[in-house]
């Protein structure tokens, strides 16, 4: 069994914020950095939490393939519209910038939409969508990622999970928040699969004999990482189940990630060079925001969507299921009852410990108790 401990928020806000600054984050974007991070696991999206910090955050800024400092530059913008290049900084902060200026322009002209070329993994895009659902707008973000899934008909990773992610603000506690990628699985996602010893799900990786590859997480990692697997799109393989909606999905987001700011896509997108050696992952966005009170109003819009909401979930249940959710609603209710603070896997548990003293920071874990 895997053993858990949980760790209050402001303890492991503390050290997460601590460890980005020892790897030469300036402060503030590191606080940016650690709140997008925390957010995932405050919602139960192990995937993109702390499950990530290391591996994903400080091995690549160790590794030199993503910049601690960001230097933002806004290579063109008009009232409505901007394009930005991260110039492979923490995508987080790129990410949050963006949102922000998406949101300003949206409150004043009524819709704002910013791009953004040469950016690192930013972590859940939900946490951009939010801002703009607190803002009063409606929130669409997307990216584009490692070339890991195949299109239909195809065995070869040539584009990333690119999620598409829409939050709309509700007059419920929670907003609708639709954030999930245009693959069935994530990588992140088998990367806690490997974590805490569960198997890949059935059909939703493809070997390059066209075989369904099931089993261990770890193993399939493997095989996604040298090119002799792939992701499946939503639908899955072939098309019987509308595995080509989920790969047109994907390429929708890869368009807007990259034709619009002149950025990378596909195999350019793999971190490595000709040689296979690492490099910089030049990453996508693009966030836009919808100002309710350019329409209809705020309030007019809150509620409506909340109507709609409750409808939805006041349908004909299945037999033995006693609730319909809406997307969001699970998350805040996890939100809810993590308020004590993260469960930490044993792995992380070990990385966590490894980072603090490699800086020499002074904290002390419920695991060492």
């Amino acid at each position: 069994m895997i053993k858990e401990h949980i760790v209050d928020w402001d303890t492991i806000t503390n050290f997460v914020t601590d460890a980005f600054v020892g790897y030469g984050i300036p402060r503030a974007d590191a606080e940016i950095c650690a709140d997008v991070l925390l957010e995932a696991d405050r919602r139960g999206i192990e995937s993109h939490g702390v499950n990530r910090f290391k591996p994903i955050y400080l091995d690549r800024i160790k590794a030199g393939i993503q910049n601690p400092v960001t230097e933002l530059e806004i290579v063109k913008e008009t009232p409505t519209t901007a394009v930005i290049d991260g110039h492979d900084g923490m995508g987080q902060v790129i990410a949050h910038t963006a949102m922000t200026m998406a949101i300003k322009k949206a409150k004043e002209y009524g819709m704002g939409m910013v791009v953004v070329r040469n950016s690192c993994h930013f972590g859940i895009a939900g946490y951009y969508a939010s801002m703009a659902t607190e803002a009063g707008c409606i929130g669409m973000v997307g990216t584009n990622a490692r070339p890991t899934v195949a299109p239909t008909h195809s065995v070869e990773g040539m584009f990333g999970t690119n999620p598409y992610t829409i939050g709309v603000p509700t007059d419920e506690p929670f907003d609708f928040m639709y954030d999930c990628a245009s693959s069935i699985t994530q990588n992140g996602k088998l990367e806690h699969y490997e974590r805490v010893g569960e198997e890949v799900r059935p059909g939703t990786i493809i070997a390059e004999d066209g075989t369904i590859v099931e089993g261990d997480a770890g193993e399939a990692l493997k095989k996604i990482k040298n090119g002799t697997a792939a992701l499946t799109t939503l639908g899955g393989v072939g098309e019987e189940l509308g595995g080509y909606k989920g790969y047109g999905l994907a390429l929708s987001v890869e368009f807007l990630s990259a034709i619009l700011q002149d950025g990378s896509y596909g195999k350019a997108l793999n971190g490595k060079d000709e040689n296979g050696n690492l490099r910089k992952y030049h990453l996508g966005h693009w966030f836009i925001a919808i100002d309710t009170d350019h329409f209809m109003g705020e309030d007019v819009a809150r509620r409506k969507a909340g109507d709609i909401s409750r409808s939805i979930r006041a349908a004909k249940k299945v037999p033995g299921q006693d609730r319909i959710y809406t997307a969001g609603e699970k998350e805040y209710e996890i939100k809810m009852a993590r308020k004590d603070g993260v469960p930490i896997n044993e792995s992380v548990q070990k990385e966590i410990t490894e980072v603090r003293d490699e800086l020499g920071l002074d904290y002390k874990f419920p695991w060492e108790e």
